[in-house]
This record gives C-alpha cells, sequence and structure tokens, in this order.
C-alpha cells in the first residue's frame, strides 16, 4: 500500500547557483556563509537533493550539522568535522550557550525600539509544513529584538533579533505573531509582504561559542546581503 504524500513532498527546490563560503576552518570545525535557497540537508524528494551537507560531504566525508538555517535564510552555518566534535557543539546548543544575531526586515513600522516576544509554538496539523502559536501544547519560543532603522515608502522596519530559543520557524512566525511579517516570506507572510522582496529577508550575522577543542570563546560576524 502506498502512503499518499503529503503537500510539501511535491516542493522541488530551484536550483541555487550560489556558492558556499567558508568563513572559517580548521580540522575540527567550520562555519560557512549559506546562500538564500539552499536546504541545509538533502530533502525526502529525490529532486532535492542540494544542500549545504551534500555540497560539503563531497570533500569532508565526516562532516555534520551543528544546526541548520531555513532554505531562505542565508548566513552562518557553524559544521563539525566529525561526529565526536557535532556532540560536543549539540550540547552547547541544548545549554543555551550558542549566542546567536540575525537581521531581517519586516512589514510595517514596530513601535518599540527595543523587545522581547514569547509565544509557544507547536505544529499545525492542518497546515503543514507551517507552525503555529500555542499556548496549550506549544514549547517555549522567545525571541529578543531591537529596532536597526524604520524605512517607508512601503513602511518597513530593519530589526537585529537575537534568538533565546530555537524552535523551527522561531522568527518568522513571532515577527507575524506581533503583525510585521518578514518581507519574501512565503509562509507567514501576505502576499502583498511576499513580493515586496525576492527571497526571505533573514540573515544569520552573528554567532558566538566556545570551540569545542581549545574552549576559546569565538564570535564569527557576516554582514547582511540586503
Amino acid at each position: 500500500m502506498s502512503l499518499k504524500p503529503t503537500p510539501f513532498d511535491d516542493f522541488i527546490a530551484p536550483v541555487c547557483h550560489e556558492q558556499i563560503e567558508i568563513l572559517l576552518q580548521d580540522e575540527h570545525i567550520m562555519l560557512i556563509n549559506k546562500p538564500s535557497g539552499l536546504l541545509s540537508l538533502s530533502g525526502k524528494n529525490p529532486l532535492n537533493l542540494d544542500s549545504v551537507h551534500y555540497r560539503l560531504v563531497q570533500d569532508y566525508p565526516d562532516i555534520t550539522l551543528a544546526h541548520r538555517l531555513d532554505f531562505g535564510t542565508s548566513g552562518i552555518m557553524l559544521l563539525a568535522m566529525n561526529k565526536s566534535i557535532n556532540a560536543q557543539l549539540t550540547k552547547q546548543f541544548q545549554a543555551r550557550t550558542v549566542i546567536k544575531h540575525y537581521e531581517s526586515v519586516l512589514a510595517g513600522h514596530v513601535d518599540d525600539d527595543s523587545g522581547r516576544i514569547d509565544y509557544p509554538i507547536s505544529k499545525d496539523k492542518t497546515n503543514f509544513p507551517r507552525l503555529k502559536v500555542c499556548y496549550e501544547q506549544g514549547q517555549s519560543a522567545i525571541s529578543d529584538y531591537h529596532v536597526l532603522e524604520r524605512l517607508s515608502h512601503p513602511a518597513r522596519t530593519r530589526v537585529r533579533f537575537s534568538p533565546v530559543t530555537g524552535r523551527t520557524h522561531q522568527l518568522r512566525i513571532h515577527s507575524q505573531a506581533i503583525g510585521h511579517p518578514i518581507l519574501g516570506c512565503d509562509l507567514y507572510g501576505t502576499a502583498q509582504t511576499q513580493a515586496l522582496a525576492p527571497r526571505l529577508l533573514l540573515h544569520a550575522v552573528e554567532l558566538e561559542f566556545d570551540h569545542p577543542i581549545h574552549h576559546q570563546r569565538m564570535k564569527i560576524n557576516n554582514s547582511s546581503p540586503f
């Protein structure tokens, strides 16, 4: 008996012509600049083979992802050169000692110059692959933000996000929840806000963590392309 595919199984990622930029590398870790429009891991659909992992494993057979970025998100990603290093990095993510910062452009003008968004997130069984804010069954999700500038014609706000937790789609859902979806977002925006940008305007600009071997605190920066 064949299983009926979910709607998301039919998604075919457009060809990503941009290359992965290696920002820093040693025998234990690699930090890259992931382009927007490239999967972090290959999808279940065989036509979605191209991904960060698929490209890098050709030259680094033991490399693993310490974390992931959404398909449309660009910016800094941390990878481990082997499973042992990955286990050490995973402990840092679980302990929330890894500090991540993102830059984004939201629809409309955000009123407060800074704030905290605290909305729990859960699966949306009726609208896969979307997630939703849910106080009854959702997992804790917290995002801090700081306004960098407010733009006009049309009204937009450039913000710096500092997620405290790392839930899937967290920044996109939280932006929508406060009434200011990220421009270019196909899942949590409107047709109008999606049309205002050629891609999801979300970029991982900074990552801070402890090196898994010599334990030196590291801070990597990568400026936003938009």
